[in-house]
Order: C-alpha cells, then structure tokens, then sequence
C-alpha cells in the first residue's frame, strides 16, 4: 500500500463524495474519515454515548484497517474525555501515532479539521459542533483581507512543505520561512504570533500552533497549490 492522501482533500473528491461529506456533517455528530487500499473513502462515526473507538489492524478494533501494514493490531484510541474527543496513544503502536504532523506523546485533544496519521494511513477528524466556536476564522475573505504582504509571503513559506508533500507533513521552521522570504527569524516569529491570533490557535501548546496555522490556512484556500 503507498502512502495515503488526505481523505478529505477538496479537489479529489468526486460529486458522490461530496454528498456523502454533506451528509455526515448535517447529521451533527463528530466523525472520522479515511480511505481504504483502493481509496474508497468511509466515514465513520463516533458513538453518541462517547465509548471509545479502539483503531487498529484486529478484526476486533472499532475502526479495522487490516490493509496497512504498519497499523499495529491495537494502534490507538479515540475516546471521550469530559465533553472533549481525544486521541490516546501511550505507547500501544509500533510505528506511533502523528495529529497534523506532530508526533503523539499520550493523550491529545482532537479539533475539528485534524489530521490523524496511523502507518500510512491519514484519517481526518471532523466534529460539526466545534464549527460554532471557530466561526470568527470560518470568513475566508475577512481574514485574507486582514492579511499584510508580508504575511501572507510568511503562510506560503510555513505551508510550503504541506503543498508539496501533503497535509500530514510537518510545517516549515522559522528559519527556513526567514530565508525564503527574505527577513530576521525575529521578524517572522513576531507576525506568527500576530497570526496565531488572528486564526484562534494561540491557546494550543506551543508545538501545535504552527501545524493548525498551516491546516487552517490550506483549508480556508489562503494559500493553495497553484501558489508554488
């Protein structure tokens, strides 16, 4: 099996897909999407009653991907905490667990647009109700037209990795956004932070804010593949 795709990339989805995405979101209640070995994408929901979601390679596991052979028999967990989805890997996989290419020590809260990676396989997370809570970055047009020049060159340098790559691959450092756009690591470090507001992500811990600015980024089409 290759590598997989994002499962939810918008431009691979066909109509069908697309009705099935719609359908999964109107029904209000958090899921998990994902391609199997011929790249039939599955949407899989999350149970009412929070009672976790074992994922792995054991035709016992609640989400069974038996294709990929770097899925362990018991990979990871999604599970309720409180009123939060989160994802639990302690130690359980072989080859580990990474959410929005970062790589998953214990336990991590999941929001709504994560990238989940297990082997090879990426699974995105969706969860309609915390849509509510981010509508202030849900105005693409408000926030391009917020954006400075310099800025906007900044979330290109950050994203450029994830264009090429895919979504699941790591954001690029500050100093490779410093070369590529021509200033201090200082400088660039400062309109992160200035950015990390303005999209809602300065509250996460320090090594997620700069993948979630990159992924809300590439999903609200500020930066895109025809800009490399």
């Amino acid at each position: 099996m290759t590598a997989s795709v994002d499962p939810l990339e918008r431009h691979t989805l066909t109509p069908a897909e697309l009705q099935l995405l719609l359908a999964a979101e109107r029904r209000g209640r958090a899921f998990l999407a994902f391609r199997d070995s011929a790249a039939e994408l599955h949407m899989f929901d999350l149970p009412a009653d929070g009672s976790a979601v074992v994922i792995g390679r054991r035709e016992s596991a609640s989400l069974c991907l038996p294709w990929d052979s770097r899925v362990s028999g018991v990979h990871a967990e999604v599970k309720m905490l409180g009123e939060e989805w989160t994802i639990v890997d302690d130690g359980m996989s072989k080859n580990g667990t990474v959410i929005n290419a970062q790589r998953l020590i214990g336990r991590q809260r999941l929001r709504d647009q994560d990238r989940i990676r297990v082997g090879r396989t990426v699974i995105a997370f969706r969860d309609p109700a915390q849509q509510v809570t981010e509508t202030v970055i849900d105005d693409a047009d408000s926030v391009v037209d917020d954006l400075s020049d310099t800025q906007r060159r900044i979330l290109l340098a950050l994203c450029r990795p994830m264009l090429v790559g895919g979504q699941y691959s790591a954001p690029a450092s500050n100093h490779t956004i410093a070369l590529e756009v021509h200033l201090g690591v200082d400088a660039v470090k400062t309109n992160l932070r200035t950015m990390f507001a303005r999209f809602g992500v300065d509250g996460l811990p320090q090594n997620q804010k700069r993948a979630k600015l990159a992924a809300q980024a590439l999903r609200l089409r500020i930066v895109s593949e025809r800009d490399i």
